[in-house]
């Protein structure tokens, strides 16, 4: 299970998608983000993270509050240096979508250059939005 771990941790989409989480969990701050990412990702997570999107539920019928985790997370490369991602974030029995592109810079560095994410449990999704 750790050898498992430690190798999905090596992969870029999975690296990016738990410190996204962080972020957006509420458990670190959006500038831990910003040698991170490009363009327009960083205003993104500057609008997303007050809110924390992806932390657990305040309440909780057990009295604990589950943790959020990465479940799933799968990519598709459009063209050689582009990624875009997408992840299943587990919190408890709440499960949300999150996508994100990644572009490999001339420095050899992964950054994050796009952010979405679905919508919030019990919220319909917007017909072409972004769920942002």
């Amino acid at each position: 299970m750790a050898r498992r771990r430690r190798e999905r941790e090596l992969l870029p989409r999975y690296w990016f998608a738990d410190r996204l989480l962080l972020t957006l969990s509420g458990q670190r701050p959006v500038h831990w983000m910003l040698g991170h990412t490009a363009g327009p990702a960083y205003e993104q997570l500057v609008r997303l993270a007050p809110r924390a999107p992806l932390a657990p539920p305040r309440t909780s019928v057990r009295g604990t509050r589950p943790v959020p985790v990465v479940g799933r997370c799968d990519e598709y490369r459009p063209r050689p240096g582009v990624i875009e991602a997408y992840a299943r974030v587990l919190t408890g029995d709440r499960v949300r979508a999150l996508a994100f592109r990644l572009e490999h810079g001339r420095d050899g560095r992964w950054r994050c250059s796009a952010v979405e994410l679905g919508p919030e449990p019990g919220v319909p999704a917007a017909r072409g939005g972004t769920g942002t």
